[in-house]
């Protein structure tokens, strides 16, 4: 299962993490957001040495503004504290596990 990211969290799982992290930055109310979140819960199951996680943008503004978030699904790799990919809208499984390799 995906970790929630939150405001209050965000700093320390994401950019403090010794770990690369991949964020799905989502709503609720978005259609291609509901059909990314499985895809995101099942690539949690199968990649261990990544922390994958979901950010909810309506509930957590200020992460989202700080990043620059203008559309859902965004997804953000971040690795040492700093971004190295973003994808935008509905990505297969396998094309997140390309851009996570070798990180």
């Amino acid at each position: 299962m995906s970790i929630e990211f939150t405001d209050q969290n965000f700093d320390d799982e994401v950019l403090k993490g010794d770990l690369p992290v991949l964020v799905d930055f989502w709503a609720p109310w978005c259609g291609p957001c509901q059909m990314m979140g499985p895809i995101v819960d099942a690539l949690a199951e199968e990649v261990k040495d990544v922390k994958i996680g979901k950010l909810n943008v309506d509930e957590n503004p200020e992460k989202a503004s700080e990043f620059g978030i203008m559309s859902v699904p965004t997804l953000k790799v971040y690795k040492g504290g700093k971004e190295i990919k973003e994808m935008t809208g509905v990505q297969s499984k396998d094309s997140l596990k390309e851009a996570l390799k070798d990180l």
